[in-house]
C-alpha cells in the first residue's frame, strides 16, 4: 500500500518547481496500516501558496484509490527536513522526538515492546536511540546483546560525554552498563533519579529522530524526574488483555494526562494478545483474556495502536539479544504497523 501511495504522489506536480512532490522532497512521511493512509507533507516555504491545493489533490487521489480507508494528510511548512526537526541546542538538543514507553505494572513485556518498536522505527529509516530508564531492572542491554559493553567518555566543550552502545544502528544507554548483572541496586529515590539525570544529559546521543524511554513500571519518583528533565512528545502504554492489567493502565494514562504533566498519550499496545503454536499457525489461544486493552482504549478515548501475540521468536530474540522485529517478518509487520501509527501521531504534534 505504501508503494502504491508513493506512486500516486509521484503524479502530483508542484507548479513552482515543475517537479512531482516526491522528487521535490516535499513528502516527509508515508504510512499505511489498519485501513488508514497517512501522508505528511513539508514545504520549503513557510507559507507556500500551493500547499492547500496540493493537500486537496493528495486527499482526492488517496480517497479515490482507497475508497474504504481513512485518509489523513498533514501539511507542515518551513524547510524540508526528511525527518522530524531537532529541538533547541541543549544536552539533548539534536533529538527530534522523545517517546516514553510505560506500563501500569511489571511483567507485561514493556521492555520487549520498546526494543522491537525501536527496531521497527530503524527499519523505516529513522535514527533511533533507547534510554533504559528502568533503573532498578535494566534489561535493554540484554535485549540488544550488549551486556558486556563498558561505556567510554569523551570531552566536549569542557564536559564529559558518555559514549552509548550501538546495536544494529540503534544507540543505547542503560544503568546496566555500570553495574554487574548480579548487583542489587539498593538506592533511595534521590540516588536513582540523580543517576538517571546523568544518563540523560551526559550521554553523547548525537542526532536522533526518535529517543525511546523504557520507563519503570507503575508511577513514581523516576517518572516525575524524567518528565521534569525532558520534553516528552508522547507516551505509549503497554498492557496485556487481562482486566487487572487494564486497571493498572488507567493509572498510567491518568499520570500523563495530569494537568501538571500534560503529555499526549499516543495510544495503547496490547502485548501477549494471543498464542499461536508454530505447528498450528491458524490457531489462536487467548491465554490472558481477550481484547481488554482495546476495550479500555475505546472507553477512555485513547487510541489503540495494535496487538502483539505471544510468538516464540519474540521470546528467543529477547534472550539472544536480537529483537524479533529485526529477524522475523511476522513480528516486523506487527511492529511496523504500530510504529506507523506512533509516527503519524507524533508528527502531528
Amino acid at each position: 500500500m505504501e508503494e502504491h501511495i508513493k506512486r500516486l504522489l509521484g503524479q502530483v506536480v508542484h507548479p513552482e518547481t515543475g517537479e512531482d512532490i516526491i522528487t521535490s522532497g516535499f513528502v516527509e512521511h508515508i504510512g499505511a496500516a489498519d485501513g488508514k493512509a497517512t501522508v505528511v507533507l513539508r514545504f520549503a516555504k513557510s507559507r507556500d501558496p500551493f500547499a492547500v491545493k496540493i493537500k486537496n489533490q493528495v486527499e482526492s487521489l488517496l480517497r479515490e484509490a482507497f475508497p474504504g480507508a481513512e485518509v489523513l494528510v498533514v501539511v507542515k511548512e518551513g524547510g524540508q527536513p526528511p525527518r522530524p526537526e531537532p529541538k533547541l541546542k541543549t544536552a539533548t538538543g539534536a533529538i527530534a522526538k522523545i517517546i516514553a514507553v510505560a506500563s501500569g505494572k511489571g511483567g507485561v513485556g514493556k521492555s520487549t515492546v520498546t526494543a522491537n518498536l525501536a527496531v521497527a522505527l530503524r527499519n523505516m529509516g529513522f535514527r533511533v536511540g533507547v534510554l533504559d530508564a528502568d533503573i532498578y531492572g535494566p534489561s535493554q542491554p540484554r535485549m540488544f546483546g550488549v551486556e558486556g559493553y563498558l561505556p567510554d567518555a569523551v570531552e566536549e566543550e569542557g564536559v564529559d560525554r558518555i559514549i552509548p552502545a550501538v546495536a544494529g544502528d540503534i544507540r543505547l544507554m542503560s544503568i546496566g552498563f555500570f553495574i554487574k548483572p548480579t548487583d542489587a541496586l539498593l538506592w533511595r529515590g534521590a540516588m536513582a533519579t540523580n543517576a538517571l539525570k546523568q544518563l540523560i544529559h551526559q550521554t553523547k546521543w548525537g542526532t536522533l529522530d526518535f529517543l525511546l524511554l523504557d520507563l519503570p513500571p507503575g508511577t513514581g519518583d523516576v517518572h516525575l524526574s524524567i518528565i521534569n528533565e525532558l520534553k516528552i512528545d508522547a507516551a505509549v502504554i503497554v498492557s496485556t488483555p487481562q482486566q487487572i492489567a487494564v486497571a493498572d493502565v488507567l493509572r498510567g494514562v491518568e499520570m500523563f494526562r495530569n494537568p501538571n504533566v500534560q503529555i499526549p498519550v499516543a495510544g495503547i499496545i496490547e502485548n501477549m494478545a494471543w498464542f499461536t503454536p508454530e505447528e498450528l499457525p491458524d490457531n489462536r489461544y487467548y491465554l490472558f483474556g481477550r481484547g481488554g486493552a482495546r476495550r479500555f482504549a475505546e472507553e477512555y478515548g485513547v487510541d489503540f495502536l495494535g496487538e502483539v501475540p505471544i510468538v516464540q521468536s519474540i521470546m528467543e530474540g529477547s534472550e539472544e539479544g536480537r529483537p524479533a522485529a529485526g529477524i522475523d517478518p511476522r513480528v516486523e509487520k506487527w511492529y511496523r504497523e504500530i510504529a506507523d501509527k506512533v509516527v503519524g501521531k507524533v508528527m502531528k504534534s
